[in-house]
């Protein structure tokens, strides 16, 4: 359906109007020639007929309308759309035949044009041709770079400063799927992707800490600062991360300037479930070996008693042996079932104590209202430890002195004892009974907002280290001690080592290096410079409203203006309703092929984790967003997403055009349709017809997603409502 272009419509009636004038003039003229007797005359003799007058005047009109709608057809509309298609071929790298039709004049321009045309994509050919032999070197370097990160057997991701990431290898990728909450229906692709953030996996307030402390290291010159921790995913997996900078341009006083960071990644859930289950054997068998234990020396006691009778002197010895017999099947049974087990242990890094004390003291100093300071702080004192825990272990006690027993300040002291480092959180203020304080020990901890399951108890425990509370009389102070690992001094300037550099991920977008999401809200960004989920739905039928169903969903991702054909989300649903048999030969899609997949209560959810933090993109949006809308309320879940629709966009650059079918816009873009009809099918083809309007947009003035939407909205297809 094409609406009639209201400039034919007004030329039309400009006609009818200068032809009813001209009649009127041309009456008026004749009347004034008469006399009042024969203009009565002939006012009575054309009376009768006016109605065959105007009738006469109908075929008139109606050749006018024809007239005006060949002549449109003829001269006006082929120029348009050979305006449209010369703005295709020169935005775009579309490489088609101009229409040529309409009158010989514009044919022949037409023909001038496509020669220009061709004369241009030749010398783009020639430029590419050159480019692509002055970059065969960087090529090369990528080339062994992929073969490297393919190899590899750690999981490596790099982000920038925001947490986007921008380079994973297929390590990663596996480590990831792992990680997810569902990993049958989006093969972890919800939490690792080009241009996503590295949040959706890891909480941000370790990630933060942990950049704080690689950029103090830089700040005092270290060659190679790293940080290391572990933590928790969503889905429960135990990770070890190891956190290395990636250097940007150099500030003008010299020093580098942080411009992202490596994680490399390990997960070692089995490894630290076998370490608990290892403990927990050797603690069973210890309390199970006291108790053989006594009973043996009962036993061996009663032996050395020199009246005792033969049968009781049997009787004794046959407990002895059962005890040891026992003891000896608990230890074969351990040394068994440990033997092949690797001991894992909580990684601690190595960190300079003064650096630790300046860092809880940034950290504490907003959270309460009295002085902070540290005092008696042995200057070279290295600790083995796990920075981020003590931090919000020290935060967490400082805070409940604070509201609790009204103290007068806070110090931090730091020295050595018995070869391991001692940490006193000094405070003056009310007594503190023994009590309270073992009640602390024993609570979750929480800092502000911010909470986690781990007790005081637990992180002295990581550490193997120990905790008391003392009252200093002499100086009216009362203190917790803390006695931690030591680890070795640091050479604050280590020797530069060379590291390999031709290593090459598989998934990478660098450019996101200089994207910042800092003060930018997601309307007034360029179209450019978003990340978009593109996806379709296949359907029962046609009315949502009226029981229909979805069958199956697919999405493809574009980032910085690349599809990302690799992350894709395709799962087909169990509708759990019949699929009309004669919608079966449009999708393919038959009632077994869906029987025993996820319904969509399942599919949504991932879907929806797949999507976060984009924009949605479809091709007759409105259809596919009416099927989510209706399952809002039973999945708990808000698709608030915004949203672009290629059929409307695709009004806005090519208003003339006879048809916005998916088909049609394809066939434009001279862009290949393969596996129409499926949902991932069709996606990729709206991906690629939507990077292919960012540029004719850009070309009316429409940059920014705000701009897209009003755009669209102004469009006739617009009304359509499901």
């Amino acid at each position: 359906m094409k609406k009639t272009d209201p400039r034919v419509v007004l030329a039309i009636a400009a006609s009818v109007l200068v032809l009813l004038v001209w009649a009127a003039l041309t009456v008026a003229l004749m009347a004034s020639t008469l006399s009042a007797e024969a203009r009565a005359q002939v006012s009575d003799l054309l009376a009768p007929s006016a109605a065959l007058v105007v009738l006469t005047l109908l075929p008139v009109v109606g050749l006018l309308v024809a007239a005006w709608q060949h002549l449109f057809k003829r001269y006006v509309a082929p120029v348009a759309q050979l305006a449209e298609a010369v703005r295709v071929v020169a935005t775009t790298d579309v490489q088609r035949p101009l229409p040529a039709q309409g009158s010989p004049e514009l044919v022949s321009l037409a023909g001038c044009v496509q020669e220009l045309a061709e004369q241009r994509q030749a010398l783009q050919a020639d430029i590419g041709a050159q480019v692509a032999e002055a970059s065969a070197r960087i090529e090369q370097e990528r080339n062994r770079l992929a073969a490297l990160m393919s190899e590899l057997t750690q999981s490596v991701v790099v982000c920038n400063l925001d947490g986007r990431i921008l380079l994973y290898n297929n390590r990663a990728r596996m480590q990831f799927k792992a990680l997810s909450a569902a990993p049958a229906l989006s093969d972890g692709a919800e939490l690792i992707g080009i241009g996503r953030s590295i949040y959706a996996a890891f909480d941000k307030q370790l990630v933060a800490h942990a950049l704080e402390s690689i950029e103090q290291r830089m700040k005092k010159g270290a060659t190679h600062p790293s940080a290391q921790f572990v933590t928790t995913s969503r889905a429960g997996q135990l990770l070890r991360v190891q956190m290395a900078p990636v250097r940007g341009l150099a500030h003008s006083e010299g020093q580098e300037a942080l411009g992202g960071f490596v994680l490399m990644l390990e997960n070692i859930t089995r490894a630290f479930q076998e370490e608990s289950s290892l403990d927990s054997m050797i603690h069973t068998l210890t309390e199970r070996s006291r108790a053989s234990l006594a009973n043996m020396r009962a036993a061996i006691e009663m032996l050395e008693f020199p009246d005792l009778d033969a049968p009781m002197r049997e009787r004794f010895q046959h407990v002895i042996r059962d005890e040891v017999n026992a003891m000896g099947e608990r230890i074969s049974h351990l040394v068994q079932t440990t033997s092949a087990d690797i001991k894992t242990r909580w990684p601690l890094e190595d960190m300079l104590g003064a650096d630790l004390l300046d860092a809880a003291q940034r950290r504490i100093q907003p959270l309460i209202k009295v002085p902070i300071a540290a005092a008696d702080i042995v200057s070279n004192v290295w600790l083995k430890l796990d920075s981020f825990s003590i931090l919000q272990m020290l935060s967490y006690l400082t805070e409940r002195l604070a509201d609790e027993f009204e103290v007068k300040y806070v110090q931090f002291r730091l020295g050595e004892r018995d070869g391991r480092g001692q940490l006193d959180l000094v405070w003056s203020g009310q007594t503190m009974s023994t009590e309270t304080v073992m009640t602390w020990e024993m609570d979750p901890m929480r800092v502000g907002t911010e909470a986690t399951p781990l007790t005081v108890r637990d992180v002295v425990a990581r550490h193997g280290g120990e905790m008391w509370f003392e009252r200093d009389r002499v100086r009216h102070q009362a203190f917790f001690r803390f006695l931690l690992p030591l680890a070795e001094a640091r050479e604050v300037a280590e020797a530069q080592r060379l590291m390999p550099t031709d290593s090459r991920p598989e998934y990478y977008d660098f450019d996101l290096f200089s994207v910042s999401e800092q003060g930018q809200h997601l309307d007034d960004m360029k179209l450019a410079d978003l990340a978009y989920t593109v996806f379709d739905t296949e359907t029962t039928g046609l009315n949502p409203s009226e029981g229909d169903e979805i069958i199956q969903m697919g999405a493809a991702r574009i980032v910085n203006g690349r599809l990302l054909r690799q992350e894709s989300f395709d799962q087909l649903v169990d509708p759990r309703r019949p699929i009309p048999a004669h919608t079966i030969p449009i999708h393919g899609i038959t009632p077994k092929m869906v029987h025993g997949k996820p319904h969509i209560g399942e599919v949504l959810p991932a879907f929806h984790a797949f999507a976060h933090d984009t924009v949605l993109v479809a091709h007759n949006a409105a259809f596919d967003m009416k099927f989510l809308a209706l399952k809002e309320q039973a999945t708990g879940l808000r698709f608030d997403h915004p949203v672009l629709d290629t059929l409307l966009l695709s009004a806005v650059v090519h208003p003339q055009q006879e048809s916005h079918r998916l088909e049609a816009i394809a066939e434009r873009f001279d862009i290949t349709v393969l596996g129409r009809h499926t949902a991932l099918g069709d996606a990729l083809v709206t991906a690629e017809v939507f990077l292919r309007l960012i540029p004719l947009l850009a070309d009316q003035g429409i940059h920014t997603l705000r701009q897209a939407r009003e755009a669209a909205q102004k469009t006739y297809y617009a009304r359509l409502k499901y």
